[in-house]
C-alpha cells in the first residue's frame, strides 16, 4: 500500500513539474510608435501578466507603412499562418480592412460594452452592425492658443470659447496687425485641417453609401474656402513638413496650433513657455451641421479572428483596456495618451490641473469634447480623396478654378486613382 501510495506521489510531482513548466500561451502584437503605442502596450501587458502569469507578450515595433505592408500581404494571401493575435490599425483605414479582408478580424460586438466608449469611435470600426475593434486613444482636437500673444492683441481666454472659423481669421488678423506674429502655422497643401473641418460637421468624402461624395458637397465647398480665406487672409505662416510646423510654435513664431490632442507633448517641449499656452474648442464652420469638436487621426486593437491565441487577446483587451482606470491615467500621465474609454475620463490624471497651460484642467475639457464629435463613416479610400483634393487646391488659391469646378475636377482626379 505504502508503496502505492508513493508511485501516485511520484506521478502528481511530475505532472505538477510539466505543467510548471509547460509553454506558456504567446500573445503577438504588431504596432508602430516607440514611445507611443508600443510603450503602452507595453504597461498594458506587464499589467496583464499580473492577472494571468501563464501568458507572454511579443510586442512587435514596426514603422506604420511596414505594419500595413505585412498585414495586407499576408491577409491577401490567404495564409492564416504569420498573424499576431493583435494588431494597431489607424482608424481611417479601418473600413478599408474590415470591408477588404471579411472574416479576418474577431467580431467583437458582444465581448465588450460599447456604451463605455466614445461614439465616433465604435462607429467607425463597425461594419453590418457588428464591431470588430478596441476603440483606444483618441485625435480629439483642441484651439491652442498662446496667452501673451492674444493678451497683446487685446483678446481674453473668453473671446476664444465656441467661434466660427470667421471669427478665428478676424482674431487672426488683429493678432498680425498688433504683434506681428502670424496666428497659425500651415501647409496650404496638407489635409489634417480639412479633415478636421468636415468631422466637425459630421460629413466627409464620401456619403452614407459609401460613394464618393466630393463634387456638390456643401460641407466639403465651405471647408475649401476656408482653407482659401485662411492663406488669402495672410494670418498664416506657410510651412512645408513635421519640423517646420512644430519649430514655428516652438520658436514662438505663430499664436495658435489647431490639431489633434496628440500635439501636446510637441508643444510643451518648449520648456521655456510654460504658463503661455490656453486652450480652446475647436472653431466651427458658419454652417448649421458644424459643432466646436472635431477629430484628427486616432488608432484601435483589432484582434485577428485566425490568431492560435485569440481568446487570450480578448481577455487582455477586456481586462486591461476595458476595466483598467488606473492604467488610463498611468498612460495618460506618461505618454499623454487621451483614451476613449469614458469610465476612466473621472480619474485624477485627467481632472489635473496643468500650470503649462495656465492651470487649466485640459484633459478633462479634451473628456468633454470628446463626447462631441460628430461619428463620421472614414469609408475605404479617405486618404486617395484627400490626396485628390489637395491635387487642386494649387488652382483654387491662384483663382484659376473656381471651388465648384475644383470639387468636380478633385472627384474625377479620385475616380481615376481607385480604378
Amino acid at each position: 500500500m505504502k508503496k502505492f501510495v508513493l508511485r501516485i506521489a511520484v506521478v502528481i510531482l511530475v505532472v505538477l513539474s510539466v505543467l510548471s513548466f509547460a509553454e506558456k500561451a504567446k500573445i503577438t502584437i504588431w504596432a508602430w510608435d516607440p514611445n507611443f503605442n508600443i510603450a503602452i502596450m507595453q504597461e498594458a501587458a506587464a499589467r496583464y501578466m499580473k492577472i494571468n502569469p501563464n501568458v507572454e507578450f511579443d510586442i512587435v515595433s514596426m514603422a506604420k507603412a511596414d505594419v500595413e505592408q505585412k498585414l495586407n500581404t499576408i491577409l491577401a494571401s490567404g495564409v492564416k499562418t504569420g498573424l499576431p493575435e493583435i494588431v494597431l490599425i489607424e482608424d481611417y483605414n479601418a473600413q478599408k480592412y474590415l470591408q477588404s479582408y471579411p472574416g479576418s478580424f474577431a467580431d467583437l460586438t458582444k465581448e465588450f460594452n460599447y456604451k463605455e466608449f466614445a461614439d465616433y469611435k465604435v462607429k467607425l470600426m463597425t461594419l453590418n452592425n457588428k464591431v470588430y475593434g478596441v476603440p483606444f486613444d483618441s485625435g480629439v482636437a483642441g484651439f491652442f492658443y498662446r496667452r501673451d500673444y492674444l493678451e497683446q492683441a487685446g483678446f481674453k481666454p473668453a473671446d476664444l470659447e465656441n467661434i466660427t472659423w470667421d471669427r478665428f481669421i478676424e482674431i487672426g488678423k488683429a493678432v498680425k496687425a498688433k504683434t506681428g506674429k502670424h496666428m497659425i502655422a500651415a501647409d496650404p497643401y496638407d489635409g489634417g485641417l480639412m479633415r478636421i473641418l468636415l468631422q466637425s460637421a459630421g460629413a466627409w468624402y464620401f456619403d452614407k453609401a459609401g460613394k464618393p461624395y466630393i463634387a456638390n458637397n456643401p460641407v466639403l465647398k465651405e471647408a475649401v474656402r476656408l482653407y482659401k480665406e485662411i492663406k488669402d487672409s495672410g494670418i498664416a505662416k506657410e510651412v512645408s513638413g513635421w519640423n517646420e510646423w512644430v519649430g514655428a510654435f516652438n520658436k514662438g513664431e505663430v499664436a495658435a496650433v489647431v490639431t489633434g490632442v496628440w500635439i501636446i507633448g510637441s508643444i510643451k517641449a518648449e520648456k521655456s513657455q510654460s504658463g503661455k499656452w490656453g486652450v480652446a474648442p475647436v472653431p466651427r464652420m458658419n454652417i448649421k451641421e458644424s459643432v466646436n469638436a472635431s477629430n484628427l487621426g486616432g488608432s484601435s486593437w483589432y484582434v485577428l479572428q485566425n490568431s492560435k491565441n485569440r481568446n487570450i487577446a480578448i481577455d487582455f483587451l477586456k481586462k486591461i483596456y476595458a476595466r483598467d482606470s488606473e492604467f488610463y491615467q498611468k498612460i495618460l500621465v506618461d505618454r499623454g495618451a487621451v483614451g476613449t474609454w469614458l469610465p476612466a475620463q473621472g480619474g485624477s490624471a485627467y481632472k489635473a490641473k496643468d500650470p503649462f497651460f495656465g492651470n487649466q484642467q485640459v484633459f478633462q475639457l479634451f473628456s468633454e469634447w470628446i463626447k462631441k464629435i460628430p461619428p463620421v463613416d472614414y469609408g475605404i479610400y479617405t486618404y486617395e480623396a484627400d490626396a485628390a483634393l489637395m491635387g487642386v487646391m494649387p488652382d483654387v488659391y491662384s483663382g484659376k478654378i473656381s471651388i465648384d469646378e475644383a470639387l468636380k475636377k478633385a472627384e474625377q482626379q479620385f475616380l481615376n486613382s481607385i480604378k
